[in-house]
């Protein structure tokens, strides 16, 4: 969850599993996660669905986007 909070809450890039989390890019997410990140896939994409704010996620674009607002904040 740090990377997810430092992502959502100050912009800060996460690394390449999240990022593919983020992006919506489920093959890529796949192929990045370790064994214990695999199994909790369902739980990323629950708390990014629930949880996350929509402008936060979904694709690079929104995910860029995030970023450079939070930086400008």
């Amino acid at each position: 969850m740090g990377g997810i909070k430092r992502y959502i809450t100050h912009g800060i890039p996460p690394g390449s599993f999240l990022t593919a989390i983020i992006c919506n890019n489920l093959t890529e997410a796949v192929a990045r996660a370790d064994d214990e990140n695999l199994l909790n896939l369902p739980a990323y994409a629950n708390y990014f669905y629930w949880e996350a704010p929509s402008g936060a996620w979904g694709s690079k674009e929104k995910m860029d986007a995030w970023m450079r607002e939070k930086k400008e904040d």
